[in-house]
């Protein structure tokens, strides 16, 4: 059994094959392969509550698993242990009623009231016997599965926040989509999925990192959006020797002396998203702008590079204003110096909730009426959903993946979109399905037990091995950790252009996968260097 700490989460210890949680905030379990951890809270200030070691609170597909017990009751501790071993076999938890109820204590009465009479001592005997038998079974059919090795993926994303409809639960799908293609049923593993919150906070995710890997047996972790966030993990990720894919992370880590052998960086960075966006918006006559930016690692980042190829295609920046990141809604004064600085274009260095809200509050402000471009410089197909094709139209932007790019790309929104179908997946969550194939691929290719025990040499292999799914076709990836795939160039379509839900898109260019990124040599990662 695995537990997933959030800030002040709960306190667990084993006693037996009993373990015992004390009330403080949230608990995240994990279970069998191919059920996704839920939350499992105390609702009152009550007695601590007790569950055994296969006791969990489990659901499959939204529903209680019958088998398992689905609520615990107060508890004394079990008493078959080696130091109070008694002739009439302890039960943990038993189910009565629809109940769980405590251990049985040692009969001092014949079983069936009376006297012990040969007939009473007979019948105790052969219930012992068929007891011990069925004890025996189970304990075989418990060790057959034990046997299976099993391999363990943490989904760490933002799950209530910011950046819950980018990343969160849809990202959570897509991992488990990866695993049905993979056929992981037909390769002699078992594949756990646990997901958790690290609520844009970088000291909860690095905890949350650190007991997985310590506790937990969790053997990679993906999605992880927020930079500063997606940082810290990268180093708990190095300590551990465990395999880190992310798939949400914005700076350019692979190609910064912060680089290391335990990560891969799979979806986008500033560069890609400000070299499209940033030189396309130059070149159509958006020569100057004003910067509106998310302050912490990523917003910053995103400024800076996008300055750069403003000012290498011609263009200046005027101005720019940083907000506190996160916790920021109201973003009308930074609008107001934006409309007063005479720039052309507004720029918009953040992501998710902040850019919806930027560019909502920017109409309701007259800036595009007054002539003043705006241009996200990371935008998601779930924010123009959000928006609405009446005010996002016209928008430009980048992307690595579009669900109506291709063949390839359709057949995985089909496979995956009656799992989400109010938020269909856009670029972090196909960075979450391919990437967890890949690595699926490599631990098959290289032996779970290596994989394991290696979470470096995991990510080496899949260096090693080409990519192909269909959500980015045919790649590669860098010995500094960058993946490779083309870059694109959208504009979000009229109302009267789209022909159905989440055609949203137009592609205006293609940047090809040896262009859309920083080349290894302008980086300052030491694994380039060989």
């Amino acid at each position: 059994m695995a537990f997933a700490l959030g800030d002040g989460g709960p306190v667990a210890r084993e006693t037996g094959r009993v373990y015992e949680i004390t009330r403080q905030a949230s608990l995240t379990t994990s279970s069998q392969a191919g059920l996704i951890r839920r939350p499992v809270r105390n609702t009152g200030a009550g007695p601590r509550n007790v569950m055994t070691a296969d006791g969990v609170v489990l659901e499959r597909h939204g529903r209680k698993v019958a088998a398992r017990p689905t609520s615990v009751q107060q508890a004394r501790p079990c008493t078959n242990t080696p130091q109070h071993r008694s002739s009439n076999p302890c039960t943990t938890l038993t189910r009565v009623a629809g109940k769980v109820s405590p251990c049985r204590a040692e009969r001092s009465r014949a079983p069936f009231g009376g006297e012990d009479t040969e007939e009473n001592v007979m019948s105790m005997l052969r219930r012992t016997v068929l007891g011990s038998a069925a004890s025996m079974a189970l304990l075989g059919a418990r060790r057959g599965r034990a046997q299976t090795p099993t391999l363990r993926v943490g989904v760490l994303t933002d799950l209530s926040g910011t950046y819950s409809d980018i990343a969160g639960p849809t990202s959570v799908a897509c991992v488990r989509q990866a695993i049905e293609d993979f056929g992981v049923s037909g390769k002699g593993m078992q594949v756990e999925v646990v997901s958790g919150d690290h609520q844009n906070k970088a000291d909860i995710g690095a905890n949350i990192a650190r007991q997985w890997f310590d506790r937990d047996g969790v053997d990679m972790i993906t999605d992880v959006p927020n930079s500063s966030v997606a940082l810290a993990v990268a180093q708990v990720a190095r300590e551990k020797n465990k395999a880190y894919v992310n798939s949400s992370m914005g700076v350019e880590f692979t190609a910064s002396a912060q680089c290391n052998a335990n990560t891969i960086q799979w979806t986008y960075d500033v560069y890609m998203v400000s070299k499209l966006t940033g030189s396309a918006v130059v070149r159509a006559g958006g020569d100057s702008w004003f910067f509106i930016t998310a302050d912490y690692a990523f917003g910053q980042q995103l400024e800076q590079t996008a300055t750069k190829f403003i000012q290498q295609n011609g263009g200046k920046v005027l101005g720019r204003v940083a907000y506190p990141f996160p916790g920021t809604t109201d973003f009308s004064s930074f609008l107001i110096q934006a409309k007063s600085s005479g720039a052309r274009v507004l720029g918009l260095a953040n992501a998710g909730g902040d850019t919806i809200n930027t560019i909502k509050q920017a109409y309701e402000f007259g800036l595009p009426k007054g002539g003043m471009r705006l241009a996200a410089m990371l935008m998601f197909i779930s924010d123009v959903h959000a928006l609405g094709l009446e005010v996002a139209q016209g928008l430009t932007l980048s992307n690595s993946y579009y669900w109506d790019l291709n063949d390839r790309t359709r057949a995985f929104n089909q496979r995956i979109r009656s799992k989400t179908p109010n938020n269909w997946p856009g670029m972090l969550h196909a960075g979450c399905y391919a990437g967890t194939l890949h690595y699926l691929k490599a631990v098959a290719d290289m032996g779970i037990a290596a994989a394991k025990a290696d979470g470096a040499g995991a990510i080496a292999r899949m260096k090693a091995m080409p990519t192909d799914d269909d959500c980015f076709g045919k790649g590669s990836i860098r010995p500094d950790g960058r993946k490779l795939h083309p870059g694109y160039l959208f504009e979000v379509k009229k109302p009267s252009e789209s022909k159905g839900p989440w055609d949203y898109y137009r592609l205006v260019a293609t940047t090809p996968a040896d262009e859309a990124f920083r080349p290894m040599s302008e980086g300052s990662c030491p694994l380039a260097r060989g």
